[in-house]
């Protein structure tokens, strides 16, 4: 994949947080030579000496002061056990996640739930079905699952524009359960929100569907049972 499919896909702006002025200066130039119109988010050191993160939208890139060397990969501390790069990624996501109004999902909530994932779906997904006949004993497990829409073949797309009608349905919950399961429902035509959750989806780093994301930014991509998920909400 070309460098700049990578760092454009999702592009948003986020803080400008620079390690140092002279930093910035030179890693932009560097940049400059083969991405001339790519927007740098911030910069800073890593653990590993002459070499730095350099956050473009969601995407995590590595660099050498003067450019010459650039990874698009994962640091991993083996000593701590801990993906940095996931946890850099993470953090980007929780304000985007914490900004998602309480109407823009559609939420199935447990009646004692303490903790929530988001799920971005696709009424045609298989495994979308298979999480979502899961979702009673995630409930019970006191989960909240709260969908967001992510026609994978498009805002305009027979799914996604099927899944406007979902969340304009006056029982959505009914409506997007009928949806998976192509069952017949109610629905009609509203100011929806799925083409910007579809963008947001984009901003995050979705490439497939179901994609779980945790409050705290941790994406867990695919279908998870609920065992798993529980385990993983455990770790946060």
């Amino acid at each position: 994949m070309k460098f700049s499919a990578i760092f454009l896909f999702g592009l948003f702006l986020s803080s400008n947080v620079f390690a140092d002025d002279s930093l910035k200066e030179e890693l932009n130039t560097a940049i400059s030579r083969f991405l001339p119109d790519v927007k740098v988010d911030s910069i800073q050191p890593t653990p590993i000496e002459g070499l730095y993160q350099v956050m473009i939208g969601p995407d995590v890139i590595y660099m050498t002061r003067d450019g010459s060397y650039v990874i698009k990969g994962e640091i991993l501390d083996i000593k701590e056990r801990r993906n940095l790069t996931e946890d850099v990624r993470a953090g980007t996501r929780v304000n985007l996640l914490k900004a998602i109004n309480e109407d823009e999902y559609i939420e199935f909530a447990g009646e004692n739930a303490n903790n929530f994932i988001y799920v971005f779906t696709d009424i045609d997904c298989g495994y979308c079905r298979k999480l979502h006949r899961d979702v009673p004993e995630l409930n019970a497990r006191g989960i909240s699952v709260r969908y967001l829409a992510y026609p994978r073949a498009g805002v305009e797309s027979a799914a996604g524009k099927e899944m406007s009608q979902v969340w304009c349905a006056e029982d959505r919950q009914h409506a997007l359960t009928a949806a998976k399961n192509r069952e017949s429902f109610e629905g009609k035509t509203c100011d929806d929100p799925v083409a910007e959750q579809y963008v947001l989806g984009q901003k995050l780093g979705v490439r497939g569907t179901p994609s779980i994301y945790l409050a705290n930014g941790r994406n867990l991509p695919g279908y998870l049972p609920p065992d798993e998920i529980e385990k993983q909400l455990k770790l946060k």
